[in-house]
Order: structure tokens, then sequence, then C-alpha cells
């Protein structure tokens, strides 16, 4: 398999292949920058493979020579199928499989932010709508084309809701030689009666080494360079990615602009960061929230173990030692409850100005307490 470490999982899958044991459902769980997607396109990649093979560890894997692979390898297998999230309340993935499969051949290591706003998301959010869920059960009704199987690949089943029930029955009795593999981020977020219909197959952070020979190879950075964006990426390919493209984070930059405003406590400063903020698109807000949830556990670890070093690059790292001289357990614990909180409300269409403003205050207070 092509996917970037992940060896413990790899053998797993390896295993269910070759003992022929392959369960009719699949639920991949990690951050897609662990490389979950990733792993499971390879794993439906084996399934079609006409000839499989094995790596130096003894895995199995695809040939990446037979007509099957050739057609997995550009996503283009007429018995591999895909779901994801999309734009639009009657949009289905099929509206957007070129931008899909343009996506996947730069990055399969992609988080849902990047894909959403390449559809040109701005303030909408992605979904998996009623449309996409019929559609699903009208092209798994049909007959295998070529391969031994036809696979729905879900990727972030999250974005299902409560549509997910119109599923349920396929996924528990699915037709002869359907497999699904859903790929998803949060469990938490799939309905149960979903969970409990899959095998779960869970993906760890890669390791610094791992993401090093990634950018070896894939960004061509000498040694040292993919060594310090592996340090800072917390086992994210894709986060090394884009540290490795763009060295200014711009999300960084926002956080510590915006904890800087919050410590000073200025009203006017507040409102119009907080005006500028919401214009950001809420993607992008969720996305700046994952990275500020980011930047407290690795505060809060520095806390905790009294260790002035952290997963952040310089300017960041010196916030944070500063920020860890006055700040407990509790606060930070607090903010990044109001944090996590924020992403729930901005899922559900909360007014940004209100909720930034608001919770620029909460922090202020937190960063202001005796």
């Amino acid at each position: 398999m092509s996917t970037l470490g992940q060896q413990r999982t790899k053998s797993s899958l390896s295993r269910l292949h070759s003992g022929g044991r392959v369960p009719h459902a699949l639920l991949f769980i990690g951050q897609t920058g662990w490389g979950t997607l990733s792993l499971a396109l390879d794993f439906a990649r084996l399934l079609l493979c006409e000839t499989p093979d094995s790596d130096a560890d003894g895995n199995a894997v695809a040939c990446g020579k037979c007509n099957a692979c050739g057609k997995t390898g550009h996503f283009t297998h007429p018995d591999l199928h895909f779901s994801y999230p999309t734009v639009g309340p009657n949009a289905v993935s099929t509206n957007f499989i070129k931008e899909w499969r343009a996506a996947l051949a730069e990055n399969p290591y992609l988080d849902a932010n990047t894909w959403l706003q390449r559809l040109g998301a701005e303030n909408k959010q992605g979904n998996i709508t009623k449309d996409e869920c019929n559609a699903v059960i009208k092209k798994l009704s049909l007959k295998v084309f070529e391969g031994r199987y036809k696979i729905l690949l879900m990727w972030l089943p999250e974005y299902l809701g409560k549509e997910g029930n119109r599923l349920l029955k396929l996924i528990e009795e699915p037709p002869e030689q359907t497999i699904f593999l859903l790929v998803a981020e949060n469990a938490d977020l799939i309905l149960p009666t979903i969970l409990s219909r899959c095998q779960l197959v869970k993906t760890d952070p890669l390791s610094d080494d791992d993401i090093t020979e990634g950018l070896q190879n894939k960004r061509s950075l000498d040694m040292n360079r993919a060594r310090q964006i592996a340090f800072l990426s917390g086992g994210d390919f894709n986060q090394a990615l884009q540290l490795a493209d763009n060295p200014e984070n711009d999300d960084a930059a926002l956080l510590l602009d915006w904890l800087r405003k919050c410590w000073r406590g200025n009203g006017v400063e507040l409102v119009k960061w907080t005006d500028n903020f919401a214009k950001l698109g809420r993607e992008n807000q969720k996305q700046f929230l994952h990275f500020g949830l980011h930047f407290l556990r690795e505060l809060l670890a520095m806390v905790v173990t009294k260790n002035p070093d952290a997963r952040l690059r310089p300017e960041e790292l010196q916030t944070a030692q500063n920020m860890a001289n006055v700040l407990n357990f509790e606060k930070i614990n607090r903010m990044a409850r109001i944090l996590n909180d924020n992403i729930y409300y901005i899922e559900r269409n909360a007014n940004p100005k209100i909720l930034f403003l608001d919770t620029s205050i909460q922090i202020n207070r937190i960063l202001k307490e005796g």
C-alpha cells in the first residue's frame, strides 16, 4: 500500500484480504491527515486488483500493473463508487466527480475544509444530502461490472446527519459482492445504528520519521527542513504539506493576534477583529478553531509536564511559554471547551459576530483572572 506508515493497520487489512474474510462494512477512523482516506483507497485498490502482490513487510498490496489497478489509480474503476460532502441542498457526489478525482490525485491526505473550499463553499456548509443517499442506493443496486466486488467509499459520513437512516438497511443487508468503506474522523457524529453495523479500522498519527520521508519524496525537502516540519505537524501529513508549501500559517498568525487582543481587552479592537473574522466563512472559522485547539493542547502539555518545548513554531512557542507562566490546567481547559463549543455552534449557523465577540470577552476574563 502506498500510504505512509500505518503498519499495524496495513497488516490487519492484509490479513482480512488474505483470509478471504473482508467484512461487508468497514469504518476507518482517524484524521484524514494520518492517511485514513489514503489507506481506504489503497484497500479498495487491493480488493479490485486482478493479481495482488506483497510488499517488503509481507502485506498484501495491489500489483499496480493490471487493468483494474490502472483504473483505480485514476479513480475511474466502474465498480468503485465515491460519496463525500458537497455544497448545495440537492447536490450529489457525481456533480463534483472531476473536482474529487483532481483533489485525490493532488493530495489524498486533504482535510474537509480544503475540499469544501475547492467547491467554493465560502459560508455554505458541506453535507451529504438525501438525494446523495438515494443515488448511493441506486448505484449499489447495479451488478458488478468488472471486478470481484462493487465498493462504496464514503468520506466523512459525519456529514450525513439523520440522512444516514436512509442507508441503514443497505449497510445491514447489502447486495451481493458489495463492500462499504466509510472513512470518518469523529465517530461521535455518526449514527450509532451505522456504527454498530461496521467493523472499526483505527489509524494512528504518523511518526516524525514517516512524515520526514514523505516530505522528502513529495516536496524534495532536505532532511533538516523535513524533520522540522514533521515535528510541528503533530502526525498530520496534510498539515505537514501545508507548512511545506506555505511557511506562514495564517491560522497561527490570526490566533496569536486574537490572543493578544483578548489579553488587552480593548473593546474597539475586539469588535473590529470580530467583524473581520466573521467574513472568513464558516469552514475557515472552523479550521481556525481546530488550530486553536491544537495550540491549547500543546500549551496544556507544557503546563502539566513543565516542559518548555511543544510542537509549535518559534513565535507560537514563545507565546505559549509566556501563557504557561500565567495559566493553569483549569483555565486552559476552560478555554479549550469554549473553542470546542464554538465549532458546534458554527456548524449550526450561529451568528459569527455575536459568537466570537462573546468568546473574546470570555477569553479575556479567563486570562485576567487572579
